[in-house]
């Protein structure tokens, strides 16, 4: 049954972007029929997900005429809890599509993204729900080109095409690591089915391969640091619904990948889950680095998305420690934290893209420095946007504050362990997870301040209106969801446990008591936080009833000035300076600046931004290295002579004859 629904809803959600093409003269009701059916099929796609959680495990096998490939779908715990968010926030982006990119103004722009977002839907589902290595690749490769075509939406725009290519050129990188780990299971086990690779010995070189494989492949697609690079400037470029899908579930297909093979394995080493600890901590510190420095709204949240795919490897690190060295304790607090961080960022990370689609729909405009004072204008947006930036940065009550809680107990368990052991290393995510949490509170105190608080910086501001309903009930709903996971997490004790025992083959029954006492921990801090914000509110509005005169309102002293203006406010640049020096081996802002100049000096200009230390202070000056590299042989060889020619043939056979005589 869990299996025949979740069927269904890919389909439905693989077709939801027929009806925007076909009914074209009707722009409006053609846009409208095309989320009714995305969202139907994601109503189904979501039961189907909680069957899986809750139900027992459902399979289905079918003939495929593709070398090695059958059609074998699996729907388990694991997959379960991917498919919820899978199938939730594109329904929910479709219906903020409505008002945020009509298609009765946008026309052929928006008929190509619905087409595209009910594809990419479909795709991922069955990445998560394939048990083929054929299969699964099939669905990989679908879900790449039309997140490469949904980046480059906006296809006239430089900065689109631009993170468009690089994002592909990432995501086929990560194929042919895939393909070539597939190809070596199957080779030691003779199928491509994964119930075939179940119980792989992790030991030796072929498992350290494995694993290698596996980390570069899935880790690009997740966006792990050093292999984020493709990620800020897609969700930057991406209409901003669109970005919601990215950053919420597509990243999240690279760790269901991890998760799915690495628990194919049997007693992995403790190697492995150091160098998830440490490629997480390592991710989640310099994610929020970098996003502090930003001062695109939009990237600013991208480089959030690094941060918290980097606090959900530090909770994979600690299952897999967990793992090798039979801590039930261990696995359960990291995979549990981990992939409830999975769900919660998909809801807090798409409510903070849709709030900031928002801004920009009514400002025009993703720079920080030009908005300000939103908040009188917007305020359900305002309101919505501080309930996704306090869920991300781990504050009670709401969802994100639970699986760091969790993730945090996991590190503390370890250092049970004597010092001696590898798993006490685990004890170091705890710090990380502190001082991240401490960085992404200041960098939303920015965000929030200087876009919602004080007054227009620019014209841009002056101008801005709420949203229409369209845009605002998905941010209210996932709004809502963000509260009720962190009030009520003991609901999701039994499935966490369940998914867990699946994917570490112990009983469930040794891991379903540290997860309650755990999340009844968590319930408590966030019922007294609740309350706690419950009564300042109550005070605060007591006070200004009983006020019986307004309060005298006047201009702030400004140190002196008579009249000060809105450009004597802080901007993002300037709040966040000091804690970006901090970070002065990893970032290097570029600043251009032409100070005034002589007694009558005319105007001065400043400018600064945070190029990506990987991508365009590494990768694209490589790029052009070898491009000029490449022209300078190319002209070499087009002028050269007969006589070059000749000794490059001679040379040539005799490195291969040189080899030949080595090799032998």
């Amino acid at each position: 049954m869990s299996l025949a629904l979740s069927i269904a809803a890919l389909a439905l959600a693989s077709a939801s972007g027929l009806p925007a093409l076909l009914l074209r003269a009707s722009p409006r009701a053609a846009q409208r029929l095309s989320c009714a059916v995305l969202c139907l099929g994601s109503a189904m796609g979501i039961a189907a997900g909680v069957l899986g959680i809750v139900g027992p495990v459902a399979t289905s096998t079918a003939d495929w005429p593709v070398p090695y490939g059958s059609l074998a779908l699996r729907l388990d715990g694991l997959a379960g809890f991917f498919l919820v968010p899978i199938f939730a926030v594109p329904a929910l982006g479709a219906v903020y599509g409505l008002g945020y990119w009509p298609q009765d103004r946008l026309g052929a722009k928006a008929v190509r993204l619905q087409l595209f977002l009910g594809l990419v839907t479909g795709s991922m589902a069955l990445v998560v729900l394939a048990a083929n290595g054929m299969l699964f690749l099939l669905a990989w490769e679908v879900m790449a080109v039309t997140g490469f075509l949904l980046v480059l939406t906006e296809h006239e725009k430089a900065d689109a095409q631009r993170a468009a290519f690089v994002y592909l050129a990432a995501a086929h990188v990560g194929t042919f690591a895939l393909f070539a780990l597939f190809c070596l299971e199957a080779r030691a086990t003779g199928s491509f089915d994964f119930g075939r690779w179940q119980g792989l010995p992790a030991t030796g070189g072929r498992g350290a391969v494995c694993f290698s494989l596996a980390l570069a492949g899935f880790g690009l697609k997740a966006g792990l640091m050093p292999v984020h690079f493709w990620l800020p400037p897609a969700h930057a470029a991406a209409p901003s619904h669109v970005s919601a899908l990215l950053s919420g579930v597509l990243l999240k297909t690279g760790i269901y990948g991890l998760l799915r093979i690495t628990g194919l394995f049997q007693a992995p080493p403790a190697s492995w889950g150091i160098v998830l600890l440490a490629l997480g901590a390592l991710s989640a510190v310099l994610g929020v680095a970098f996003a502090l420095a930003q001062h695109d709204l939009k990237r600013l949240l991208a480089y959030h998305s690094v941060e918290n795919i980097g606090i959900i490897a530090m909770g994979m690190g600690l299952a897999l420690l967990g793992r090798a060295r039979g801590d039930a304790a261990l696995v359960l607090l990291g995979f549990a934290g981990g992939l409830l961080h999975v769900v919660n960022h998909s809801l807090f990370k798409s409510l903070l893209f849709l709030g900031a689609g928002s801004v920009v729909h009514t400002c025009g405009t993703r720079d920080i420095d030009r908005l300000g004072g939103l908040a009188r204008t917007m305020p359900w947006t305002a309101l919505f946007f501080l309930v996704g930036a306090a869920a991300i940065s781990g504050l009670p009550p709401l969802n994100g504050f639970v699986s760091e809680w969790l993730v945090g107990l996991g590190a503390l368990a370890a250092l049970r362990r004597p010092s001696g052991d590898p798993v006490a290393f685990a004890a170091l995510a705890l710090p990380a997870l502190a001082l991240v949490g401490g960085l992404a509170t200041a960098c939303f105190v920015k965000v929030h301040g200087v876009v919602f608080l004080g007054s227009p910086r620019a014209a841009e501001a002056k101008g801005a209106h709420e949203s229409p309903a369209t845009m605002l009930v998905p941010m209210a709903v996932l709004a809502a969801a963000c509260a009720a996971i962190g009030l009520f997490p003991g609901v999701l004790v039994p499935p966490l446990s369940r998914a867990a025992a699946g994917w570490a083959g112990l009983p469930e029954a040794a891991l379903l008591g540290p997860t309650r006492d755990a999340a009844q921990a968590a319930a408590r801090v966030s019922w007294v936080a609740a309350a706690l914000i419950a009564a300042v509110a109550a005070a605060a509005l007591l006070r200004r009833r009983l006020l019986s005169a307004p309060p005298l309102r006047s201009e702030t002293w400004s140190c002196g000035y008579a009249a000060p203006t809105a450009r004597m406010q802080y901007t993002a640049s300037s709040f966040a300076e000091g804690l970006v020096q901090s970070f002065f081996w990893a970032i290097f802002p570029r600043v251009r600046f032409a100070p005034p100049r002589g007694p009558f000096p005319g105007k001065s200009r400043f400018h600064g931004d945070v190029p990506d230390t990987v991508l365009d202070l590494g990768i694209e000056p490589a790029i052009r290295r070898v491009e000029r590299a490449a022209r300078w042989l190319k002209t070499l060889l087009t002028s050269a002579r007969v006589q070059f020619y000749a000794l490059l043939l001679l040379a040539t056979l005799v490195l291969i004859l040189a080899w030949s005589l080595v090799s032998r």
